[in-house]
């Protein structure tokens, strides 16, 4: 039902959908990071090699890497952008590990914004005209040591956001957003 709501609106946007009809592939959107220039997915308990290589085909004119997830429920568990070329990483070995992947898998170098916080690392990251970098995170009172470092981001608008009821079903910032890149029709 849920599917059914969210392709309804998706369509009524009149963007293209892409349907994975191979009953074997999984692709959840959590695993699924793009930055801009390239794509990088986790393979983890919820995406598999088939829902990876069904991306790939869908966006032939990027690269799409795999990245294996360990100890997390997916990459964006402890990944995500906060700006262009700006990854934001938390500071666990499984963590770590798939940034050294994402390293080795990328032709560019990104920038990268350690946090001690696997999960403060899930943020949402948003170019506004008239705003300019804005960057929506987890709040200083869920993740202390981590907001100190968001806020060395001095030309971003920070803005956080309380996860402390996302969290309690496995949720985050990402798992509740849909974000299109799409200027309004008038």
């Amino acid at each position: 039902m849920l599917t059914e709501i969210v392709k309804k609106a998706l369509t009524d946007l009149h963007l293209n959908i892409v349907e994975m009809i191979d009953e074997s592939a999984t692709l959840d959107g959590g695993d699924v990071l793009f930055t801009g220039r390239e794509f990088f997915v986790g393979l983890s308990k919820r995406t598999n090699q088939r829902g990876a290589e069904i991306l790939a085909d869908a966006f032939k004119d990027y690269a799409v890497s795999t990245v294996p997830i360990y100890d997390a429920l997916h990459l964006k568990s402890f990944c995500s952008m906060a700006g262009p070329g700006l990854l934001v990483i938390g500071s666990s070995d499984g963590a770590q590990k798939a940034l050294k992947v994402i390293q080795q898998m990328s032709d560019h170098r990104y920038d990268k914004l350690t946090i001690p916080d696997d999960a403060a690392a899930n943020c949402i990251y948003l170019n506004i005209p008239n705003k300019g970098h804005v960057l929506l995170h987890s709040t200083p009172e869920e993740y202390p040591e981590s907001s100190k470092v968001f806020e060395r981001l001095k030309d971003h608008m920070l803005i956080p956001v309380p996860l402390t009821q996302m969290a309690k079903v496995d949720g985050s910032l990402s798992c509740c957003s849909i974000l299109v890149n799409k200027r309004r029709e008038m």
